[in-house]
C-alpha cells in the first residue's frame, strides 16, 4: 500500500515553514495520541505513527531535501530512517520531538511511575437571587469515584501484594533502539505505573477506587452570580491506584426573579403608580431584598422616571461595596372604570380643553410641533 504524502499527512503545503510544520504536528499529536483515544487505540496508534514519521522527516533539513527530490524512495532499502524507525508513544530521546512531546504529555525522558490524577468534576447548582445576594450553605450530592476504603487506594488486598514491575524495574517506561532512534514508551506490563498488583482488592478489583455518591457542604459567599464557580480541591474523582483526586467545580446559576433584574451589583425594578399619585405626588412602598422601604413620588412624575436607592443592591463578590436599587416608574392608564370615574375624567379632559395653554402636556405639544415641522 502506497504511503501517504508527508505534507498531506500533516495538512501543510510544501512551502510551509518549520514553525507551521511544528504547529500542525502539535495539533495532530494531541488528536491521535493513544492515551487520549482509549476507545480506539489501535487506529489512533497508526495515525500517531504516521504523523510522527512525517514530522521527523520534514523538520530535518537533509531528510526533507531528500524527500522533496525522491519522495519515499529516498528512505527505502536502508537509505534513511524508513517507517521501521518510528514506534512507541512515550517520550522519545533527543531532539525537537522530545520538546514537543513534553509540552503536551509531560515528556518521556526521566519519566517514572505514572500516577493518573483523577478527573475534575463540575456540579451545577441553582440559587435564588436572595441566596446569591446574601450567601448560603448548601448540601450537594455528587456521584463520583472515591478511594477504596478496603485497600486505601493501593488496589491490593495487602501492601505486600504491590511489587515493583520486573519489566521496567519501577520506572514505568521501557526503551528500545531501532536504528539510530532511541524509543521510550510506556511499560506494557504495568502500563506506566512502575508497580504491579499480585492479588487485587476484591472490592475495587485492583483499581484502588469505587463509585459512590458523596454528600458535601458548600459555603457560597454573598454576591455570586451566574457563571461564577467555586473550586473544591481534591473533591473530584479519585485517581487510579492511589493517585491524587481531581477537583470539584461548583458552577452557579441564579434563577430569574419575579421583581428584580440584576446588573452586576445593581438591581432594577418597575414601580407602577396610578395617574392621581403621579400627578399629585405622595408616598409608595417599594420592595428591596431586605424588606420594604417608603419612596417619595414628587408631583407631576412621568413614566420612565428613575429613583435610586443607594446600598439596596447586591454586595460585591470581591469587595465590601454594595450596589444600588433603581426604581423605574410606570404610570398606569386606569382600567375597569365606574360611571362616576368616567364622568370625573371627562370633566378633567374638558377642563384641559378650556385651558388653551399647553402647560398640562408639554411633551405632547413638543411632539406634535416636531411632526408639523417634519411634514412641512
Amino acid at each position: 500500500m502506497a504511503k501517504k504524502d508527508y505534507y498531506e499527512t500533516l495538512g501543510v503545503s510544501k512551502s510551509a515553514s518549520e514553525s507551521e510544520i511544528k504547529k500542525a504536528y502539535k495539533r495532530l499529536a494531541m488528536k491521535y495520541h493513544p492515551d487520549k483515544n482509549q476507545d480506539n487505540k489501535d487506529e489512533a496508534e497508526a495515525k500517531f505513527k504516521e504523523v510522527k514519521e512525517a514530522y521527523e522527516i520534514l523538520t530535518d533539513p537533509q531528510k526533507k531535501a531528500a524527500y522533496d527530490q525522491y519522495g519515499h524512495a529516498a528512505f527505502e532499502q536502508g537509505q534513511g530512517a524508513g517507517a521501521g524507525g518510528f514506534g512507541g508513544f512515550g517520550g522519545f530521546g533527543g531532539g525537537a520531538f522530545d520538546d514537543i512531546f513534553s509540552d503536551f504529555f509531560g515528556g518521556g525522558r526521566g519519566r517514572s511511575q505514572t500516577t493518573s490524577r483523577g478527573n475534575d468534576l463540575q456540579y451545577n447548582i441553582t440559587l435564588t437571587l436572595e441566596e446569591a445576594a446574601a450567601g448560603v450553605s448548601k448540601e450537594i450530592k455528587v456521584p463520583t469515584w472515591v478511594s477504596c476504603d478496603t485497600c486505601h487506594g493501593q488496589g491490593a488486598e495487602k501492601s505486600s501484594d504491590v511489587v515493583t514491575c520486573n519489566t521496567c524495574h519501577g520506572s514505568g517506561v521501557v526503551q528500545m533502539r531501532q536504528g539510530f532512534f532511541a524509543v521510550q514508551q510506556e511499560c506494557p506490563t504495568c502500563h506506566g505505573r512502575g508497580k504491579v498488583v499480585k492479588n487485587p482488592c476484591k472490592k475495587c478489583h485492583g483499581e484502588g477506587r469505587v463509585q459512590k455518591t458523596k454528600t458535601l457542604s458548600v459555603t457560597i459567599p454573598a454576591g455570586v452570580d451566574t457563571g461564577n464557580r467555586i473550586r473544591l480541591s481534591g473533591e473530584g474523582e479519585a485517581g487510579l491506584n492511589g493517585a491524587p483526586a481531581g477537583d470539584l467545580y461548583v458552577q452557579m446559576q441564579v434563577k430569574p426573579h419575579a421583581i428584580f433584574e440584576r446588573d452586576g451589583t445593581n438591581l432594577h425594578c418597575e414601580i407602577p403608580i396610578n395617574i392621581a399619585l403621579a400627578s399629585l405626588g405622595g408616598e409608595v412602598e417599594v420592595p428591596t431584598l431586605n424588606g420594604k422601604v417608603s419612596l417619595t413620588i414628587p408631583p407631576e412624575t412621568q413614566t420612565g422616571k428613575m429613583f435610586r436607592l443607594r446600598g439596596k443592591g447586591v454586595k460585591s463578590l470581591r469587595g465590601s461595596t454594595i450596589g444600588d436599587l433603581y426604581c423605574h416608574v410606570v404610570v398606569e392608564t386606569p382600567v375597569n372604570l365606574t360611571s362616576k370615574q368616567k364622568e370625573l375624567l371627562k370633566e378633567l379632559a374638558e377642563s384641559f380643553k378650556a385651558d388653551k395653554s399647553s402647560k398640562h402636556s408639554p411633551k405632547e405639544k413638543s411632539f406634535f410641533d416636531k411632526v408639523k415641522k417634519f411634514f412641512e
